[in-house]
Protein backbone atom coordinates (compact mmCIF):
# COMPACT_ATOMS: atom_id res chain seq x y z
CA UNK A 1 0.00 0.00 0.00
CA UNK A 2 1.25 4.01 -0.63
CA UNK A 3 2.52 6.13 1.91
CA UNK A 4 -0.05 8.54 2.63
CA UNK A 5 0.66 12.11 1.08
CA UNK A 6 2.34 14.98 3.46
CA UNK A 7 1.61 18.25 4.43
CA UNK A 8 4.21 20.33 6.23
CA UNK A 9 2.84 23.08 8.52
CA UNK A 10 5.43 25.49 9.15
CA UNK A 11 6.24 27.45 12.50
CA UNK A 12 5.07 31.19 13.37
CA UNK A 13 6.60 34.35 11.07
CA UNK A 14 8.54 31.11 8.32
CA UNK A 15 5.89 31.71 5.76
CA UNK A 16 6.34 34.56 3.21
CA UNK A 17 3.58 37.58 3.48
CA UNK A 18 2.48 39.23 0.39
CA UNK A 19 0.27 41.72 -0.68
CA UNK A 20 -1.46 40.93 -3.54
CA UNK A 21 -3.00 44.47 -4.16
CA UNK A 22 -0.04 46.12 -5.85
CA UNK A 23 0.30 44.83 -9.53
CA UNK A 24 2.65 42.80 -9.52
CA UNK A 25 2.50 41.65 -5.94
CA UNK A 26 5.18 42.29 -3.56
CA UNK A 27 6.71 40.36 -0.27
CA UNK A 28 6.31 42.52 2.54
CA UNK A 29 7.82 39.35 4.78
CA UNK A 30 10.59 36.76 3.86
CA UNK A 31 13.35 35.83 5.03
CA UNK A 32 15.63 39.22 4.63
CA UNK A 33 12.26 41.10 3.83
CA UNK A 34 10.28 42.63 7.17
CA UNK A 35 7.95 45.83 6.71
CA UNK A 36 6.05 45.32 9.69
CA UNK A 37 3.69 48.95 9.16
CA UNK A 38 2.14 46.49 6.32
CA UNK A 39 2.13 43.13 8.17
CA UNK A 40 0.04 44.92 11.38
CA UNK A 41 -3.20 44.05 12.06
CA UNK A 42 -6.47 46.65 11.91
CA UNK A 43 -7.28 46.82 15.69
CA UNK A 44 -10.82 46.85 15.22
CA UNK A 45 -10.53 43.98 13.26
CA UNK A 46 -8.00 41.87 12.54
CA UNK A 47 -8.69 39.25 10.04
CA UNK A 48 -7.63 42.66 7.77
CA UNK A 49 -4.08 45.24 7.85
CA UNK A 50 -4.18 48.24 9.49
CA UNK A 51 -2.82 49.96 6.32
CA UNK A 52 -5.51 50.17 3.32
CA UNK A 53 -5.76 48.78 0.34
CA UNK A 54 -4.19 45.78 1.05
CA UNK A 55 -4.61 42.08 0.60
CA UNK A 56 -1.93 40.19 2.30
CA UNK A 57 -1.93 36.10 2.07
CA UNK A 58 0.57 33.60 3.05
CA UNK A 59 3.38 33.07 1.00
CA UNK A 60 6.25 30.54 0.32
CA UNK A 61 7.75 28.94 3.50
CA UNK A 62 11.30 29.99 4.46
CA UNK A 63 13.38 27.77 2.01
CA UNK A 64 16.59 28.07 4.65
CA UNK A 65 14.19 26.11 7.05
CA UNK A 66 12.29 23.94 5.06
CA UNK A 67 13.87 23.49 1.64
CA UNK A 68 15.95 20.30 2.18
CA UNK A 69 13.35 18.53 4.75
CA UNK A 70 10.58 18.87 1.99
CA UNK A 71 13.05 18.07 -0.59
CA UNK A 72 14.57 15.10 0.96
CA UNK A 73 11.21 13.60 2.62
CA UNK A 74 9.80 14.08 -1.05
CA UNK A 75 12.92 12.40 -2.42
CA UNK A 76 13.19 9.26 -0.05
CA UNK A 77 9.54 7.97 0.35
CA UNK A 78 9.33 6.94 -3.36
CA UNK A 79 9.31 3.40 -4.28
CA UNK A 80 9.96 4.17 -7.94
CA UNK A 81 10.50 7.39 -9.84
CA UNK A 82 6.84 6.70 -11.94
CA UNK A 83 5.45 6.60 -8.12
CA UNK A 84 6.09 9.50 -6.01
CA UNK A 85 4.72 10.44 -2.58
CA UNK A 86 3.66 14.19 -2.44
CA UNK A 87 4.64 16.42 0.03
CA UNK A 88 2.90 19.66 0.26
CA UNK A 89 4.29 22.35 2.18
CA UNK A 90 0.99 24.17 3.90
CA UNK A 91 1.27 27.68 3.87
CA UNK A 92 -0.80 29.80 5.88
CA UNK A 93 -1.06 33.10 8.19
CA UNK A 94 0.59 33.05 11.23
CA UNK A 95 -0.74 36.12 12.37
CA UNK A 96 -4.07 34.73 12.79
CA UNK A 97 -5.16 32.53 15.93
CA UNK A 98 -4.27 29.37 15.41
CA UNK A 99 -8.28 28.37 15.19
CA UNK A 100 -8.16 30.26 11.68
CA UNK A 101 -5.16 28.50 10.60
CA UNK A 102 -6.52 24.92 11.79
CA UNK A 103 -9.37 25.49 9.68
CA UNK A 104 -7.54 26.65 6.64
CA UNK A 105 -5.42 23.16 7.56
CA UNK A 106 -8.66 21.50 7.39
CA UNK A 107 -9.76 22.84 3.55
CA UNK A 108 -6.31 21.82 2.48
CA UNK A 109 -6.04 18.51 3.62
CA UNK A 110 -9.19 18.19 1.71
CA UNK A 111 -7.71 19.73 -1.42
CA UNK A 112 -4.13 17.35 -0.95
CA UNK A 113 -6.92 14.32 -0.79
CA UNK A 114 -8.45 14.88 -3.76
CA UNK A 115 -5.07 16.21 -5.78
CA UNK A 116 -3.60 12.73 -4.42
CA UNK A 117 -6.85 10.74 -5.71
CA UNK A 118 -6.13 12.19 -9.44
CA UNK A 119 -2.33 10.50 -9.70
CA UNK A 120 -2.77 7.41 -11.43
CA UNK A 121 -1.08 5.19 -9.10
CA UNK A 122 -2.99 6.25 -6.30
CA UNK A 123 -6.09 5.83 -7.76
CA UNK A 124 -4.92 2.19 -8.98
CA UNK A 125 -4.27 1.92 -5.09
CA UNK A 126 -7.53 2.41 -4.17
CA UNK A 127 -6.52 6.11 -2.06
CA UNK A 128 -9.92 6.84 -2.83
CA UNK A 129 -11.35 5.18 -0.47
CA UNK A 130 -11.22 6.38 3.66
CA UNK A 131 -8.33 9.09 2.53
CA UNK A 132 -6.32 10.42 5.12
CA UNK A 133 -2.51 11.85 5.04
CA UNK A 134 0.43 12.43 6.99
CA UNK A 135 0.97 15.49 8.91
CA UNK A 136 4.87 17.14 9.58
CA UNK A 137 4.45 19.92 11.69
CA UNK A 138 7.28 22.38 13.04
CA UNK A 139 7.46 24.35 16.17
CA UNK A 140 3.83 26.57 16.40
CA UNK A 141 2.65 24.04 13.29
CA UNK A 142 2.36 21.45 15.68
CA UNK A 143 -0.05 23.85 18.02
CA UNK A 144 -2.02 24.13 14.67
CA UNK A 145 -2.13 20.49 13.61
CA UNK A 146 -3.21 19.73 17.09
CA UNK A 147 -6.15 22.68 16.75
CA UNK A 148 -6.98 20.90 13.60
CA UNK A 149 -7.88 17.32 15.08
CA UNK A 150 -9.46 18.70 18.49
CA UNK A 151 -11.83 20.75 15.97
CA UNK A 152 -12.33 17.71 13.49
CA UNK A 153 -12.82 15.21 15.90
CA UNK A 154 -13.32 11.54 14.98
CA UNK A 155 -13.77 13.38 11.24
CA UNK A 156 -9.70 13.89 11.11
CA UNK A 157 -7.99 13.19 8.24
CA UNK A 158 -4.62 12.27 9.79
CA UNK A 159 -2.97 8.91 9.60
CA UNK A 160 0.21 9.95 11.04
CA UNK A 161 1.54 12.77 12.68
CA UNK A 162 5.46 14.30 12.83
CA UNK A 163 5.61 16.93 14.98
CA UNK A 164 9.34 18.77 15.88
CA UNK A 165 10.06 21.20 18.52
CA UNK A 166 6.67 21.95 19.16
CA UNK A 167 5.81 24.55 22.44
CA UNK A 168 2.80 22.70 23.74
CA UNK A 169 2.77 24.59 26.94
CA UNK A 170 4.03 27.50 25.24
CA UNK A 171 7.47 29.69 25.36
CA UNK A 172 8.85 32.45 27.25
CA UNK A 173 10.27 33.71 23.93
CA UNK A 174 6.57 35.00 22.91
CA UNK A 175 6.72 36.86 26.09
CA UNK A 176 10.09 38.07 25.23
CA UNK A 177 9.18 38.96 21.66
CA UNK A 178 5.95 41.28 22.35
CA UNK A 179 7.29 43.01 25.36
CA UNK A 180 10.56 43.74 23.71
CA UNK A 181 10.07 43.08 20.27
CA UNK A 182 13.12 40.99 19.89
CA UNK A 183 13.49 36.74 20.85
CA UNK A 184 13.96 33.30 19.32
CA UNK A 185 11.10 33.27 17.36
CA UNK A 186 11.24 34.18 13.75
CA UNK A 187 14.84 35.50 12.70
CA UNK A 188 15.08 39.33 13.00
CA UNK A 189 16.88 41.35 14.98
CA UNK A 190 14.87 43.71 17.73
CA UNK A 191 12.69 46.69 17.03
CA UNK A 192 10.26 49.30 18.10
CA UNK A 193 8.56 48.61 15.12
CA UNK A 194 8.81 45.04 15.06
CA UNK A 195 7.21 45.07 18.97
CA UNK A 196 4.20 47.18 17.94
CA UNK A 197 3.35 44.54 15.17
CA UNK A 198 4.18 41.55 17.76
CA UNK A 199 1.37 43.15 20.54
CA UNK A 200 -1.25 43.21 18.23
CA UNK A 201 -0.56 39.59 16.71
CA UNK A 202 -3.14 37.60 18.18
CA UNK A 203 -1.26 34.16 17.19
CA UNK A 204 1.51 35.16 19.77
CA UNK A 205 -0.65 35.13 22.60
CA UNK A 206 -1.44 31.44 21.92
CA UNK A 207 2.06 30.66 22.60
CA UNK A 208 2.08 32.12 26.32
CA UNK A 209 3.99 29.76 28.63
CA UNK A 210 1.90 27.75 31.54
CA UNK A 211 4.16 25.90 33.38
CA UNK A 212 3.72 25.10 36.84
CA UNK A 213 5.92 27.49 39.22
CA UNK A 214 8.00 28.83 35.79
CA UNK A 215 6.77 32.28 36.26
CA UNK A 216 7.97 34.44 39.62
CA UNK A 217 6.25 37.59 40.69
CA UNK A 218 6.09 39.71 43.76
CA UNK A 219 3.43 39.23 46.58
CA UNK A 220 0.00 40.55 45.49
CA UNK A 221 1.13 40.11 41.84
CA UNK A 222 -0.49 37.36 39.49
CA UNK A 223 2.15 35.26 37.87
CA UNK A 224 -0.77 34.40 35.05
CA UNK A 225 0.41 35.56 31.91
CA UNK A 226 -3.29 35.05 30.78
CA UNK A 227 -4.20 37.51 32.67
CA UNK A 228 -3.85 41.17 31.99
CA UNK A 229 -2.89 42.50 35.72
CA UNK A 230 0.56 40.16 34.89
CA UNK A 231 1.97 42.67 32.67
CA UNK A 232 3.57 45.67 32.28
CA UNK A 233 1.66 48.91 31.67
CA UNK A 234 3.58 49.75 28.69
CA UNK A 235 2.36 46.86 26.47
CA UNK A 236 -0.76 47.97 27.47
CA UNK A 237 0.16 51.87 26.53
CA UNK A 238 1.41 50.53 22.82
CA UNK A 239 -1.96 49.15 22.07
CA UNK A 240 -3.42 51.75 22.86
CA UNK A 241 -1.61 54.52 20.70
CA UNK A 242 -1.43 52.30 17.77
CA UNK A 243 -5.57 51.96 18.36
CA UNK A 244 -5.26 56.14 18.37
CA UNK A 245 -3.21 55.98 15.36
CA UNK A 246 -4.76 53.27 12.99
CA UNK A 247 -8.12 53.09 14.44
CA UNK A 248 -11.43 53.76 12.91
CA UNK A 249 -11.82 56.50 15.74
CA UNK A 250 -9.65 57.81 18.89
CA UNK A 251 -12.72 58.29 21.02
CA UNK A 252 -12.13 56.33 24.44
CA UNK A 253 -8.54 54.38 22.97
CA UNK A 254 -7.77 53.31 26.40
CA UNK A 255 -10.99 51.50 27.30
CA UNK A 256 -10.23 50.09 23.27
CA UNK A 257 -6.80 48.98 24.53
CA UNK A 258 -7.97 47.21 27.44
CA UNK A 259 -11.22 45.04 25.73
CA UNK A 260 -8.22 44.30 22.91
CA UNK A 261 -5.90 43.46 25.52
CA UNK A 262 -8.35 41.32 27.28
CA UNK A 263 -9.65 39.70 24.30
CA UNK A 264 -6.38 38.53 22.69
CA UNK A 265 -5.43 37.07 26.50
CA UNK A 266 -8.57 35.33 26.89
CA UNK A 267 -9.32 33.34 24.06
CA UNK A 268 -5.97 32.39 23.79
CA UNK A 269 -6.19 30.66 27.08
CA UNK A 270 -9.97 29.63 26.38
CA UNK A 271 -7.74 27.91 23.06
CA UNK A 272 -5.00 26.41 25.49
CA UNK A 273 -7.27 25.19 28.42
CA UNK A 274 -9.06 23.36 25.27
CA UNK A 275 -6.16 21.65 23.93
CA UNK A 276 -5.39 20.27 26.92
CA UNK A 277 -8.31 18.04 27.16
CA UNK A 278 -7.77 16.53 23.93
CA UNK A 279 -6.87 13.13 23.66
CA UNK A 280 -5.47 11.14 20.75
CA UNK A 281 -8.73 8.56 20.49
CA UNK A 282 -10.53 11.70 19.83
CA UNK A 283 -9.19 12.03 16.23
CA UNK A 284 -8.58 8.16 15.69
CA UNK A 285 -5.21 8.07 16.85
CA UNK A 286 -2.88 6.12 18.71
CA UNK A 287 0.32 6.54 20.80
CA UNK A 288 1.87 4.59 18.07
CA UNK A 289 0.19 7.33 15.37
CA UNK A 290 2.53 10.46 16.56
CA UNK A 291 6.04 10.53 16.51
CA UNK A 292 7.21 13.77 18.71
CA UNK A 293 10.88 15.04 18.71
CA UNK A 294 11.94 17.12 21.28
CA UNK A 295 15.19 19.28 21.08
CA UNK A 296 17.68 19.06 23.93
CA UNK A 297 20.66 20.61 25.11
CA UNK A 298 20.84 24.02 24.05
CA UNK A 299 20.80 27.23 26.13
CA UNK A 300 17.05 27.94 26.52
CA UNK A 301 15.16 30.44 28.93
CA UNK A 302 13.01 27.91 31.45
CA UNK A 303 11.91 30.65 33.87
CA UNK A 304 10.77 34.02 34.04
CA UNK A 305 10.38 36.78 36.90
CA UNK A 306 8.10 39.47 37.29
CA UNK A 307 9.15 42.10 38.97
CA UNK A 308 7.82 45.59 40.63
CA UNK A 309 8.31 49.06 39.36
CA UNK A 310 6.03 51.19 41.69
CA UNK A 311 2.80 49.58 41.97
CA UNK A 312 3.14 47.94 38.53
CA UNK A 313 4.54 44.24 37.56
CA UNK A 314 7.39 44.41 35.01
CA UNK A 315 9.02 41.79 33.44
CA UNK A 316 12.75 41.06 34.09
CA UNK A 317 14.81 39.16 31.46
CA UNK A 318 17.63 38.08 33.41
CA UNK A 319 20.01 35.91 31.46
CA UNK A 320 20.50 33.60 34.85
CA UNK A 321 17.35 32.13 33.79
CA UNK A 322 18.52 30.97 30.30
CA UNK A 323 19.86 27.63 31.27
CA UNK A 324 21.41 24.39 29.81
CA UNK A 325 21.95 21.51 32.37
CA UNK A 326 21.39 18.44 30.15
CA UNK A 327 24.65 17.26 31.10
CA UNK A 328 23.70 17.22 34.69
CA UNK A 329 23.26 13.98 36.95
CA UNK A 330 19.88 14.78 38.68
CA UNK A 331 16.66 15.25 36.65
CA UNK A 332 15.34 18.24 38.15
CA UNK A 333 18.80 20.07 37.00
CA UNK A 334 18.32 17.85 33.40
CA UNK A 335 15.13 19.82 32.85
CA UNK A 336 16.64 23.29 32.77
CA UNK A 337 17.68 22.70 29.01
CA UNK A 338 15.44 23.02 25.46
CA UNK A 339 16.38 23.60 21.90
CA UNK A 340 16.76 27.68 22.29
CA UNK A 341 13.27 28.74 22.31
CA UNK A 342 11.10 26.06 23.79
CA UNK A 343 11.85 25.04 27.30
CA UNK A 344 12.02 20.53 27.72
CA UNK A 345 9.23 21.13 29.88
CA UNK A 346 6.66 22.71 27.65
CA UNK A 347 7.85 20.61 24.71
CA UNK A 348 6.08 17.42 25.97
CA UNK A 349 2.60 16.78 24.90
CA UNK A 350 -0.01 15.97 27.64
CA UNK A 351 -1.25 13.16 25.37
CA UNK A 352 1.56 11.03 25.04
CA UNK A 353 3.66 8.94 27.42
CA UNK A 354 7.30 10.07 28.15
CA UNK A 355 8.66 6.78 26.94
CA UNK A 356 7.00 7.48 23.18
CA UNK A 357 9.26 10.93 23.06
CA UNK A 358 12.37 11.31 21.28
CA UNK A 359 14.94 13.93 21.96
CA UNK A 360 17.93 14.98 19.94
CA UNK A 361 20.85 17.59 20.22
CA UNK A 362 22.65 19.81 18.46
CA UNK A 363 25.36 17.32 18.38
CA UNK A 364 23.30 14.55 16.08
CA UNK A 365 24.24 16.82 12.80
CA UNK A 366 26.15 14.96 10.76
CA UNK A 367 29.74 15.30 10.33
CA UNK A 368 29.32 17.15 6.96
CA UNK A 369 26.22 19.34 8.12
CA UNK A 370 29.01 22.00 8.14
CA UNK A 371 26.19 24.64 7.29
CA UNK A 372 23.71 23.73 9.52
CA UNK A 373 25.89 23.95 12.19
CA UNK A 374 26.90 27.14 11.49
CA UNK A 375 23.49 28.52 11.46
CA UNK A 376 22.93 26.67 14.53
CA UNK A 377 25.46 28.85 16.09
CA UNK A 378 23.44 31.72 14.71
CA UNK A 379 19.80 31.27 14.88
CA UNK A 380 19.31 29.01 17.28
CA UNK A 381 18.86 25.39 17.14
CA UNK A 382 14.90 25.23 17.06
CA UNK A 383 14.89 26.81 14.09
CA UNK A 384 17.21 24.68 11.89
CA UNK A 385 15.93 21.81 13.62
CA UNK A 386 14.29 20.98 10.61
CA UNK A 387 17.22 20.69 8.80
CA UNK A 388 18.99 17.85 10.38
CA UNK A 389 19.37 14.89 7.95
CA UNK A 390 19.47 12.19 10.54
CA UNK A 391 15.57 13.84 11.55
CA UNK A 392 14.83 13.69 7.28
CA UNK A 393 15.15 9.57 7.22
CA UNK A 394 13.65 9.33 10.39
CA UNK A 395 10.32 10.73 9.71
CA UNK A 396 10.97 8.42 6.52
CA UNK A 397 11.68 5.78 7.99
CA UNK A 398 8.25 6.13 10.68
CA UNK A 399 5.98 6.90 7.40
CA UNK A 400 7.28 4.34 5.57
CA UNK A 401 6.97 1.49 8.65
CA UNK A 402 10.83 0.35 8.40
CA UNK A 403 13.10 -1.02 10.85
CA UNK A 404 16.66 0.51 10.56
CA UNK A 405 19.01 -2.20 10.73
CA UNK A 406 22.09 -0.02 9.66
CA UNK A 407 21.72 2.33 12.43
CA UNK A 408 20.93 5.56 10.28
CA UNK A 409 18.69 6.70 12.80
CA UNK A 410 19.38 7.66 16.70
CA UNK A 411 17.38 9.58 19.41
CA UNK A 412 18.11 9.96 23.35
CA UNK A 413 15.30 9.54 25.79
CA UNK A 414 12.95 11.45 27.62
CA UNK A 415 14.10 12.39 31.23
CA UNK A 416 13.45 9.26 33.63
CA UNK A 417 12.71 7.06 30.74
CA UNK A 418 15.64 3.81 30.27
CA UNK A 419 17.06 2.48 27.34
CA UNK A 420 14.56 -0.51 28.24
CA UNK A 421 11.75 1.30 28.85
CA UNK A 422 12.01 3.92 25.78
CA UNK A 423 9.18 2.78 23.31
CA UNK A 424 9.53 5.24 20.32
CA UNK A 425 6.59 4.49 17.96
CA UNK A 426 9.56 3.41 15.48
CA UNK A 427 9.61 0.02 13.83
CA UNK A 428 12.63 -2.04 15.57
CA UNK A 429 12.48 0.52 18.35
CA UNK A 430 15.17 3.48 17.82
CA UNK A 431 19.31 3.08 18.86
CA UNK A 432 20.88 5.76 21.06
CA UNK A 433 24.03 7.83 19.75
Amino acid sequence: MLVNPVIFIPGITAAYLDDRYPLPPETIWSVLTKEYERAALHPDDIRYEAIEPALVRSGQLFEIAYRELIEEVRHNLKASEDKPIPVYPFSYDWRQPLQTAAKELAQFIDEVIIRTSLMRHYHEDGYGINSKVNLVAHSMGGLVVLTYLQQAGAQAKAAKVVSLATPFRGSFESVIKVVTGTANLGTSAPSSREREAARITPSLYCLLPDLPDAVQAPAGFTNDLFDPAAWQPSVLETIEEYIRLRGRTQENSETQAQALFDKFLSEAKLLREQLKTFALGDAGLTQDDWLCVVGVDAVTRVRLKIGRVGEAPSFEFDSEDRQNLWDKKTAKQRRQTGDGTVPYDAALPHFLPPEKIVCVTPGDYGYWELADKATTKLAGFHGILPNMDMLHRLIVRYFKALPDPRGNTWGTPPIGVTAEAWKPPLVGGLQQP
